[in-house]
């Protein structure tokens, strides 16, 4: 008979991409038993300190913060964060006693995952991206099992705690079942007229904005696209102002509905990050990736190369978007063969059910810790 889930924990988060994991994970085992007891951890200040309570789960911050890899003198402040950050996980987990805790990566996952693993609780990760981070690789060595999303990722982990899963993403995004047109008409724009969905992620990508707001006298000469384009926060103002009296194309700091925009999208540009790669691949999408260059270990560059490489997206890199962003653009949305070519093959990477997947790695580490007993 197979383990109850009762007391899990779960750490990490700083962006989308980590949150979204955790919280269908978290989903995925209330599934299996509605009474299990799910405590977060993640760090002061990030965004899962709002987005995880907002979906019902407890969670509790610790200090950390990230490293300053070029000013290497502002790091004295972080050791003292770190420090404090490792005495309040380990009585977190000598309070809490989970039977199991999942590190799905960023600043809080290291401090928590090694206060489980040195009071005894087995350790599982989920690693979104193609090239682990160091805490990642360093959290490995003691974790019974590594769940990953891309094929590229496995050996940097022991192959035998390896297992090929994929991202889990927001169920919301595969229930969505409008029509294209339908879509475009439901978001106020023209059904019957293609559109190009941008977006740079909650925080926004400056690079991305410029590109948008220099390049679309050329976009939408002669009328033949629409643009979406979520600015996030940082470019809501450059968004404003260089859509003044433009009918064709509206810029908002959020898009709410991602389901909608997505089936409305003919071409999505986006940031290389591992959870917006996932939703593209499951969903089909031609996609343009401007890898993120402000990213430890350079992951979204590695990333969005792994679906270059497989004629699955393509990419144009931080640097060179001024020049080279409209231009990919225009060339895709005058070629559907193009496009079409790219959905397709993005559509072979996808791996369904990853919130399962990773689930039943954690009931048989359970199962198997239970008959040791």
């Amino acid at each position: 008979m197979s383990e109850k889930f009762e007391r899990i924990l779960i750490s990490g988060g700083g962006t989308g991409g980590h949150i979204f994991p955790a919280l269908s994970i978290a989903a995925a085992i209330r599934r299996r038993n509605p009474d299990c007891k799910i405590l977060f951890v993640g760090a002061l200040g990030r965004m899962e300190m709002e987005r995880v309570p907002a979906a019902g789960y407890e969670i509790v911050g610790l200090p950390v913060a990230g490293f300053d890899r070029k000013r290497l003198w502002r790091n004295i402040p972080v050791l003292f964060k770190l420090w404090k950050s490792i005495r309040r996980a380990r009585r977190i987990v000598r309070d809490f006693k989970p039977q199991l805790a999942i590190g799905v990566g960023g600043y809080a996952s290291g401090p928590t995952l090694k206060a489980a693993q040195r009071a005894g609780v087995p350790t599982m990760l989920q690693e979104q991206n193609s090239y682990p981070g160091v805490t990642n690789k360093l959290l490995a060595r003691k974790a019974l099992c590594v769940c990953t999303a891309y094929d590229e990722a496995a050996r940097f982990f022991p192959p035998e705690r390896v297992v090929l899963t994929g991202n889990p993403v927001r169920p919301a995004l595969l229930e969505a079942s409008m029509t294209p047109a339908e879509a475009r008409r439901a978001i106020g724009f023209d059904p019957d007229r293609p559109l190009v969905l941008v977006v740079g992620g909650s925080l926004g990508a400056r690079t991305i904005n410029e590109s948008m707001a220099g390049g679309l006298d050329a976009l939408l000469a002669g009328g033949s696209m629409q643009i979406l384009w979520q600015t996030g926060r940082s470019g809501e103002q450059t968004g404003i102002d260089a859509t003044a009296g433009r009918a064709d194309v509206r810029a908002t700091p959020f898009i709410s509905d991602m389901a909608t925009a997505y089936r409305a999208a003919d071409l999505v540009v986006a940031r290389a990050g591992a959870g917006t790669i996932s939703e593209l691949q499951l969903l089909g999408k031609p996609v343009i990736l401007v890898p993120s260059p402000n990213v430890a270990e350079d992951h979204q560059r590695k990333n969005a190369l792994a679906l270059e490489e497989r004629g699955a997206a393509v990419m144009v890199l931080d640097d060179a978007a001024r020049t080279e962003l409209v231009p990919a653009i225009q060339r895709l949305m005058a070629d559907p063969d193009a496009r079409r070519r790219l959905s397709e093959n993005i559509a072979k990477m996808a791996l369904t059910q990853a919130d399962e997947k990773i689930v039943d790695q954690a009931q048989r580490l359970l199962d198997s810790q239970n008959s040791k007993k």
